[in-house]
Formats: structure tokens, sequence, C-alpha cells
């Protein structure tokens, strides 16, 4: 199987299956001396992490990271970091009904049409437990990113999820971390969560919006046509696992405004250009304006349902589908940092392309 490389020139390549003795990430193109250690590392692994609360998976893993190369005496040394997390808690045997079954939603038929075989544990290397190594990689992003430009923050969170939908005039930045959606209103979670449990006790799951936001990007990341920011940021959220739609700003409901609507307006403020909204969503030309760049991604359902599902064998013969195993009732939750990390090593990438083509010195200054 080829292309699980991700990047330009800050790149990494995830490996391993959701049952097997571990997976991780290889990462390339850090640069050297950015302070690294696996507690760093962890600490964004923990926001994914399964089992913490009855709102997500019960499988316990402890997503503990290990580095193997590339740092030395807690730096980077600008060689490949290796990283890995081993799997503690595989129930292989949850699988075994489904090895001859195509779980409907799920990648099983198409793994098997094109490469004539698959590993059926947990869906294997389509497991959405392929992205612990994205986070894990997104946390070497981040550490690189901290040094470099210090003032760049990235914070996900959920914005809808099936009925439910943030009212963004409560909209509380600080509350973000404080209950299990990741959603900037605490007030709403209870709701929220009695919503989820009533799918979850009738065998049936949801989908969910998540919106990521980098605020403090500098001006010029990116570059036009094949090599815009946008580009990369759409692509990055659409490789995860279960996404199946991505906004920049605005994104599809630009298709319902006018031009005097949706044109960011711009003023000369005491530090440089400002703009009066930011329906483009940071970014104009495939280039960063110095705006927060806002993405948003759209997940489907959970297929791993207890509700029977009609399907076919490997022979085609029918079969009623009945999904076992521990599944989250809603991947948006556990998304959330999935996509912060994307964010994070989309941003650094960029960030080593600018200062490769234009150097690391302020260009095109306005006033």
């Amino acid at each position: 199987m080829s292309l699980n490389t991700f990047g330009h020139l800050f790149r990494f390549t995830t490996w391993g299956e959701s049952h097997g003795p571990a997976l991780g990430a290889t990462v390339d193109g850090c640069p050297p001396g950015i302070a690294l250690d696996e507690a760093m590392l962890q600490h964004w692994l923990d926001k994914r992490r399964p089992g913490q609360n009855k709102n997500m998976t019960q499988r316990n893993e402890p997503d503990a990271v290990r580095i193997l190369s590339g740092v030395y005496e807690g730096q980077s040394t600008g060689t490949p970091i290796q990283l890995m997390i081993e799997n503690t808690d595989q129930r292989s045997k949850d699988y075994g009904d489904i090895a001859q079954t195509f779980r409907p939603g799920h990648a099983d038929i198409t793994y098997h049409q094109k490469y004539g075989l698959r590993d059926p544990r947990g869906g294997g290397r389509s497991s959405a437990r392929e992205t612990a190594a994205r986070v894990a990689a997104g946390g070497v992003a981040r550490a690189a990113l901290a040094s470099l430009v210090p003032g760049l923050e990235i914070k996900g969170y959920m914005v809808a999820m099936g009925e439910m939908e943030i009212d963004r005039t409560r909209f509380d930045w600080d509350a973000i971390d404080g209950n299990d959606f990741w959603i900037p209103d605490a007030a709403a979670a209870p709701e929220w969560e009695a919503y989820l449990q009533k799918l979850r006790k009738a065998h049936n799951s949801v989908g969910a919006v998540v919106e990521v936001v980098a605020r403090g990007v500098p001006a010029g990341l990116g570059a036009p046509i094949y090599g815009k920011l946008d580009t990369d940021l759409a692509a990055a959220m659409m490789s995860i696992n279960a996404v199946k739609g991505v906004e920049i700003g605005e994104g599809m409901a630009a298709a319902r405004l006018t031009g005097t609507d949706n044109a960011d307006e711009i003023f000369m403020g005491e530090n440089g250009p400002e703009y009066g909204s930011n329906h483009a969503g940071g970014i104009l030309g495939g280039i960063s304006t110095g705006q927060e760049v806002v993405v948003r991604f759209a997940v489907k359902p959970t297929s791993s349902i207890l509700s029977p599902r009609r399907s076919i064998r490997i022979d085609g013969s029918p079969i009623e589908v009945v999904t076992k195993g521990r599944h989250d009732p809603c991947v948006g939750i556990r998304a959330v940092p999935v996509g912060e990390a994307m964010m994070a090593c989309v941003m650094l990438d960029h960030l080593l392309l600018h200062r490769g083509q234009v150097g690391d010195g302020p260009h095109g200054q306005i006033g």
C-alpha cells in the first residue's frame, strides 16, 4: 500500500494497524534545535485518547508515545523522528464474525476490491486508530511552530452534532477544553450529552461538524495555483477518517452571498492592514492574509453500530450485519484533536516552504 506520507518539506509517514502490536509515525523535515520530549507529545495524544468518558469508545488505550530517534537531550537533531504507540487493548475476537463480510459504510469492500485482501480486525489500516499517529506528528509540528512563530495558536471545537448546533452568540473560547464535546459553550454540553446518549442506547450513531482555527498566522504563507495553503488544508482534513466535506472560511455558504456581502473590506491599521470581516477564512489566492485561518470539516456517523444493516459476504451472498465491538457514537468528538494536528502540520510545512522560497525577512511592506 503506497501513499502513506503527507507533506512537502515537513513530512510524516504513518504506519501500523488498529489491532497490530503498535502504530506510529516517521516525521521528516523537523528543523534541528526544537525543544521536544515525550511529555510534550503526550499532552496532545491525551486529548484524542479513547475511553476517557461515556461519550466515546470504551477501548482503554493509554496511547503512550515513545520517541525512538531524531531527538537528543531534549532537542530535535534534524534527522527523522520515529514515534511509536503500542496497542494494548485490542479485542480482535470482536471481528471474527465479519472476516468474510463487508460492513456497510466501511472501507471493507473497497479495500477488498483494490487489494484482494484486508485486515478485518477493527478495520486494520482504515481504522480511525491511525489518527493517533497523526496527533503525535502534529505534536512535533506544534513544538516547531512554538519556536518559530511563538504567537501562533491552533484550536479546534465541534460546532454541530446531528440536530445539535452551537449558538455563536454564546461562543466562549475558554469553555472548549472544559467539556467532553470540545464545544465553546459550557452550558450546552449537558444537552449535547443527553442527545448523544439517547442515540447510543438506540444502537445508533451521529455525524458532526468540526471547526479548526489558527490564530497569529503570518501573512504570506501559501503559493498561487497548485501550492495554495487552502489546497493543502483541504487535503489534510479530507484525509481524516470519516470526513466527507471540507470548507474554508464561509465555505459553501459563500454561494448564497452577493459580492458586496462576501468581499472582506480592507483598512489600514496602526500595525498594518486590517479587515472588516473574514469570509475568506484568512486565505486569499491561496496565500494567508494574517487573519485567523478557519477550516471546517464534516464527519459522517460512525458506521459501526449494533443496529442490523443489510450487506453481502465475499462470496456475494446476502447477510444482515451487526457490528460488535467498542465504537464511538460520534467520531467527531475525537476528530477535534486530529483536525488540530493536521492544521499544525500544514502550517509548519507552509512556513518552511515560504522561507525556502522568499527567505525569512519582511516582504511586500504596506503603508
